[in-house]
């Protein structure tokens, strides 16, 4: 769809573009965002002085789980570089502090505080990211010393405050790109590193001229897949709410009404069960492979769980649509429980219609997120398996697919285009979202 302007008709989308590089101060927001994440592409470029490039490629291939941690890295891993931890450690951090939450009645009242609350918690989180980095990093700088990638005990210390310190740094990023300029900026670092590995996914597909078909239709699969995304993403279920205040004014008593709706999403956990479900399903195999060549009895089990948690085995992907699924159920109710929707929409007035205020409204809500999350959970755990089915289907090897890369994505773009159609509409200028 068009929309008409000064210089004739552009579609919308492009015609958002100029207008907003026409404001100055969007303008800086723009430009300020980009030169954050060309800053970070440039930094995850820097590696870490005496690695051994040809055993960290060895290393890389033969380990699944560090494969999947350096999605969140943007390939610095892959590199060794100074940011090789990425933003993963304060990802880390966030989801353990919001899992505890419910836990300790300290982080409840906290919680509670509103803005300073938040501030608090956000504060928490920094803090307990600095362990969770240096436990993290010292774990995959022992491998690399193992597997012959660095060499000195020394150099080892020295690498662990270098990316400990780099991990802050990008955290420190994220929150510059937040205040200053146009989206989330943790999203949008691990954003700015999932579009940084495109090129060579594309080269890994122009290499296999011997099915030019089957790569086509892998295409075609991806552009379905985000489609799916998209649209689960925006899906929600609207719950009817009424607003009933009284005013005293001037001695008398006046009665205010109105209405709107509590919209539930369907896929409100995002990616993190794709995090949780692919960490638990790797950790075994991975360890597997460390202790397959002892000649016990220790070394046999290894071998077996090597052998049948190979990510080219039905099993495994079952049990990753099958965890899936199960944390979708419960990272969903623990982040519900902890909004106390019921108890704020009493506190403001507000009640469901049909239902009571107070306890029924919150077991009404629990029922109804309970049934819309299986909608939700289910097509998690089917975007999970994707990359599987894919290959069946096409026969390509040679390109991998990543889920949790596509929920990122998808997740990412959608919010950063909503934050510029805000921005874009608090100035009067025509948006383009629909």
């Amino acid at each position: 769809m068009a929309t008409e302007t000064q210089g004739g008709r552009f579609p919308r989308l492009l015609q958002a573009a100029i207008d907003a590089f026409s404001l100055p101060d969007l303008r800086a927001k723009i430009l300020f965002t980009l030169a954050i994440l060309a800053l970070y592409r440039f930094i995850a470029h820097i590696p870490l002085p005496g690695i051994d490039q040809l055993q960290l490629d060895n290393l890389f291939r033969n380990n699944e789980l560090l494969g999947f941690l350096d999605l969140f890295s943007g390939g610095a891993l892959s590199r060794m570089s100074i940011v090789a931890l990425g933003v993963f450690p304060y990802i880390t951090a966030s989801i353990v502090i919001q899992l505890l939450t419910p836990v300790f009645p300290q982080l409840q009242e906290i919680s509670r505080e509103g803005e300073a609350g938040r501030a608090k918690m956000n504060r928490i989180i920094h803090w307990l990211t600095v362990p969770i980095a240096l436990a993290q990093g010292y774990g995959q700088l022992v491998l690399l010393q193992q597997s012959n990638v660095i060499a000195s005990v020394g150099f080892t210390v020295a690498a662990l405050l270098s990316i400990t310190a780099g991990t802050m740094f990008l955290v420190w990023l994220g929150e510059m790109i937040t205040e200053r300029g146009i989206g989330n900026g943790i999203s949008l670092i691990i954003f700015a590193g999932i579009v940084a590995g495109f090129p060579s996914l594309l080269t890994q597909g122009f290499l296999d001229r011997d099915n030019v078909l089957g790569v086509g239709f892998f295409a075609i699969i991806g552009v379905v897949i985000i489609a799916l995304i998209v649209l689960f993403n925006e899906a929600h279920r609207r719950i009817p709410v009424q607003y009933g205040r009284s005013i005293f004014r001037g001695g008398r008593m006046y009665r205010q009404s109105g209405a709107t709706y509590l919209p539930l999403r369907i896929n409100s956990a995002g990616m993190i069960p794709l995090i949780f479900a692919f960490s638990i399903v790797i950790l075994p195999g991975t360890i597997a492979t460390y202790l397959s060549t002892n000649t016990t009895w220790v070394g046999d089990v290894a071998n077996f769980f090597a052998v049948l948690l190979v990510p080219t085995s039905p099993l495994y992907w079952g049990m990753v649509f099958v965890l899936v699924v199960l944390f979708t159920f419960f990272y969903t109710l623990v982040i519900f429980n902890q909004q106390n929707l019921a108890e704020n929409l009493q506190r403001n007035g507000g009640f469901v219609l049909g239902i009571r205020p107070g306890r029924p409204t919150q077991d009404y809500l629990n029922r109804v997120i309970v049934r819309i999350t299986m909608g939700g959970a289910l097509f998690l755990g089917f975007v999970a398996i994707v990359p599987y089915l894919a290959s069946l289907i096409t026969g390509v090897q040679a390109i991998s697919l990543s889920s949790t890369s596509l929920l990122i994505m998808v997740g990412v773009g959608l919010d950063t285009m909503r934050q510029l159609e805000a921005q874009l509409t608090m100035r009067n200028y025509e948006g383009f979202l629909r």
